[in-house]
């Protein structure tokens, strides 16, 4: 089906989006009264007291916001002094770290080790670490079974379920995270299984259904299951990843023609219903939304459609800018500066060796004039926001 630009017509009944709502509680106040001038006379009325001037908190400096923007990739089951990890935490500040478990740079060897490594990460850090990983369930899972990790199951298996049971099956993945010292899961994959062929999405089993409204329920079962553990989670692909034909791991993948605007259900009902805690943004090139860039380089689709148009405000993660679909069409300090400015907060990096040249690209754009310390200072607080309730949570 031909793509066209979304629409504000609602997706789920208000039945639904009430279920999936969190409550929130109301603000109390008191009233402070005044002694009696005198016993003969009426109560003196009490002044207002004085209401105090909010000070905003100085913002740190350049530099550590633009290390706060970074997720990083890096090698090594164990925190050697010469792991380049250090020196990223240590003189570029940076904010996250994303786990693998496979090639060179496995961080995964059993349970006990990633909690020793994670923890070791922690303690080196200035300040508190978003520490991620891919656990999907079913076939992306990087905490797998291979490696004394509980089995899990897919999207696609999950979604043929009921939503209780997701919940459940999602609060036991959460506690397997939370043990190993994980705070940020890269899933669920909400994406819409509208191309079952797909060789990223459908073939591997990595979505709920093509029902968007299955897709929905199930994916807000699995926040919320990560929700009772005290783990975070993370939207993805925005805008949709379910239609492509293509792997934007290795290359440009254009889904103009198979996109369709029923793919952006799920995210408008998880967003209303307050259960998106971040959102990653994929690498597919959609030319009815942005008729230049990829959705994770698109101002048009970060902070025009999702931000915008979804009324979206939390944190915006890019897919890896290593992928082929980014780093073989652009430069790479180009496609740092593209993502930032999108509207990004964290720019993922699957490999650590190119910390330092994100680092230097971001400060570099501030230098010029091409973002605000303003703008870097949005992201950070946003971050900051997302770590403290991480830590709330845990």
């Amino acid at each position: 089906m031909t793509s066209r630009p979304p629409t504000r017509r609602a997706f789920l009944s208000g039945g639904l989006l009430a279920a999936l709502a969190a409550c929130a509680g109301p603000d109390t106040a008191r009233r402070l009264g005044a002694p009696a001038a005198r016993p003969t006379e009426p109560p003196a009325a009490s002044a207002p007291a004085p209401t105090p001037t909010p000070t905003a908190p100085p913002r740190p400096p350049l530099e550590v916001m633009a290390g706060q923007m970074l997720m990083l990739g890096f090698p090594g089951t164990v925190l050697a002094p010469d792991n380049p990890v250090v020196a990223e935490l240590s003189e570029r500040h940076l904010g996250s770290v994303v786990l693998f478990s496979a090639g060179g740079a496995s961080n995964v060897a059993s349970p006990e080790q990633v909690a020793a490594l994670t923890a070791s990460l922690q303690e080196v850090a200035a300040s508190p670490l978003i520490v991620a990983v891919d656990q999907e369930g079913g076939r992306v899972a990087r905490l797998g079974p291979a490696r004394g990790f509980p089995p899990t199951s897919s999207a696609r298996d999950l979604g043929r379920g009921d939503p209780a049971a997701t919940r459940a099956a999602s609060a036991e993945m959460a506690r397997t995270l939370a043990a190993a010292g994980v705070t940020l899961n890269l899933a669920p994959v909400v994406d819409v299984d509208t191309y079952p062929a797909n060789p990223v999405i459908g073939s591997l089993g990595r979505s709920f259904s093509a029902d968007p409204r299955l897709v929905a329920e199930h994916a807000a079962a699995f926040v919320q299951g990560h929700h009772d553990v005290g783990v975070l989670t993370t939207l993805k692909h925005f805008p949709g990843h379910g239609s492509s034909r293509g792997d934007t791991h290795a290359g440009l993948v254009d889904v103009t023609a198979t996109w369709d605007a029923v793919e952006l259900e799920p995210y408008r009902a998880l967003v209303d219903a307050g259960l998106a805690d971040a959102v990653m943004v994929a690498h597919v090139v959609n030319t009815a939304l942005d008729p230049r860039y990829p959705a994770s380089l698109s101002a048009a689709t970060v902070n025009g459609l999702l931000r915008g148009e979804l009324g979206y405000r939390g944190i915006v993660i890019s897919d890896d800018l290593l992928m082929g679909a980014v780093a073989r069409e652009w430069g790479f300090e180009e496609a740092v500066r593209r993502a930032v400015l999108a509207g990004t907060d964290i720019v993922l990096l699957a490999s650590v060796t190119h910390g330092a040249r994100a680092h230097a690209a971001i400060l570099a754009m501030v230098e010029a004039g091409e973002v605000s310390e303003a703008r870097l200072a949005a992201s950070y607080e946003r971050v900051q926001a997302l770590k403290a309730r991480s830590l709330a949570a845990g």
